[in-house]
């Protein structure tokens, strides 16, 4: 008989986008993500940082496009039952978020380097993290204003505004119906008596306005209601395995 002791369950139900179209409102139906076309010009008008925000969809394989620097890839995920870690998640397959920016006068959000240019150049697809080839793209790209000071505010502008973007998905997604996910996984934080413990080492980054992680925010890898690493002191933190699996360190490099 095992002694396992199951801490933690957490169910994943993915349901999988054939095709993601700009159109009149924001619906996710049958297989496909509509976007509301004129939701950039709401979100731009939300920001006295944001000169712009512009949306595009882009198509599996069509990759021979430029872009400015890429500052993150984010699933469409978000909590239906329980906190992050436990409970059920349903999350969005075949479509990403590329969030890009750059400010008016055409200068990179980026301190030590940035990844301006040809999109199939400056991205590895098909590994972890990173959309495949046969996935949708939604680019998310901030035009903020110029000459203003290179800080963690003008950084997380763009980051506030394409997490609002999503959060009107996954609002969407919280309503749809389980059972009829494409895929279910389970997974489960247990303890097994006797058994060697292992723990996990992770560096991040914590040191300025393009190296930044949240922690623990209110939805799968979001923002709002998180913490910033730095803010917190660079602290060692401890996450269970579902807690990461289930979008708790969100990196915001």
């Amino acid at each position: 008989m095992s002694n396992e002791k199951i801490l933690r369950r957490l169910v994943i139900k993915a349901f999988h986008m054939k095709n993601v179209e700009l159109g009149e409102r924001n619906s996710i139906c049958n297989g496909m993500l509509e976007i509301d076309r004129e939701i950039s010009n709401k979100l731009a008008m939300e920001d006295d940082l944001i000169e712009n925000v512009s949306i595009e969809i882009i198509k599996p394989g069509d990759h021979d496009r430029y872009v400015n620097t890429i500052m993150d890839i984010i699933p469409i995920s978000t909590k239906v039952l329980g906190c992050l870690g436990e409970g059920i998640t349903h999350t969005l397959t075949g479509v990403y978020i590329m969030l890009t920016g750059a400010d008016s006068s055409g200068k990179q959000m980026n301190e030590f380097g940035s990844s301006e240019g040809i999109l199939k150049d400056q991205i590895v697809l098909g590994r972890a993290g990173t959309p495949s080839e046969e996935d949708y793209i939604i680019h998310f790209d901030v035009t903020l204003k110029r000459d203003m000071p290179f800080d963690r505010r003008l950084v997380l502008a763009a980051f506030k505004a394409c997490d609002k973007f999503n959060q009107h998905f996954r609002e969407l997604l919280k309503e749809m119906d389980g059972r009829e996910a494409d895929e279910l996984h389970e997974y489960f934080d247990k303890i097994r008596p006797g058994a060697k413990k292992i723990v996990v080492i992770k560096q991040i980054a914590g040191q300025g306005a393009m190296y930044d992680n949240q922690l623990f925010p209110s939805e799968p890898s979001g923002l709002s209601g998180g913490v910033s690493i730095i803010d917190i002191g660079n602290v060692p933190m401890i996450f269970s395995p579902n807690e990461y699996r289930d979008g708790a360190l969100r990196a915001l490099t």
